[in-house]
């Protein structure tokens, strides 16, 4: 097999310049392809798009299925009319020249919180469909990540060895229970992951029609607090209290 020389850049999104904290998957990463193509580049490298734990590194991800909310472009949720135009008034408190995670999380969700608050009390059928189709198409790992995420904003990002040990253990009854009382919750991060991935879909499709191509990147191993462990604990090496 042939393969033909090319040259790329290695970029994570999040680095990407953009007037609200870090960089997304909206304008500014189709702005950046176009730009490779005007550089005579052919690949763009990428980190992996997982959603970060602690020390928000991309190596360290709480689900391996599930992509990071804060790579959503907020202008294309502007855009479909779940966002006022001032939630996305630019920050003069983020630095242009680094990513100060400490403000650009809790802004960048803030917005999702408002996108998904919009879209849930006036769907129209285009995009309620779309979404129904993507939570049943993935619902594989989509249903724990989702509820992981919902208990870990339930007891305050605890490990979740550290939760109520019915919950820990994944009891079906305590499970349920979670599941009827963080509805809203896991209702919200399935809408986060429904944008992502349609975003996501988006900019490699817009990559690769204009002859760029994308290289991803994987972390090597699953992060123990992540939705994967603690849905699929048999899996591992665990003590009884699933600690490694």
């Amino acid at each position: 097999m042939r393969f033909e020389r090319n040259s790329g850049i290695l970029l994570h999104p999040t680095s990407l310049p953009g007037p609200y904290g870090c960089g997304d998957l909206g304008d500014v990463a189709r702005h950046f392809i176009e730009w490779l193509i005007v550089a005579g580049q052919k690949v763009w490298q990428i980190l992996p798009l997982e959603p970060t734990g602690y020390g928000n590194s991309p190596y360290m991800a709480l689900s391996a299925f599930a992509g990071n909310p804060l790579l959503i472009g907020l202008e294309g949720l502007m855009a479909k009319g779940w966002l006022a135009p001032s939630v996305l008034e630019p920050n003069a408190g983020f630095d242009p020249r680094r990513i100060d995670f400490m403000k650009v999380i809790p802004f960048r969700m803030l917005a999702l919180r408002h996108a998904a608050e919009k879209f849930f009390s006036m769907p129209n059928r285009a995009d309620w469909t779309d979404y129904e189709k993507f939570c049943h198409d993935h619902a594989s790992w989509l249903d724990d990540f989702t509820l992981f995420r919902a208990l870990e904003q339930h007891f305050g990002a605890a490990v979740w060895t550290e939760w109520d040990a019915d919950l820990a253990q994944r009891k079906p009854r305590s499970i349920g229970q979670a599941k009827k009382e963080l509805a809203g919750e896991i209702r919200f991060w399935k809408f986060s992951q429904w944008q992502f991935y349609r975003q996501w879909a988006e900019v490699k499709n817009y990559a690769n029609s204009r002859g760029i191509k994308i290289i991803g990147d994987i972390p090597i191993f699953v992060a123990h607090q992540s939705a994967d462990v603690w849905s699929h604990p048999e899996l591992f090496f665990l003590d009884k209290r699933g600690r490694p």
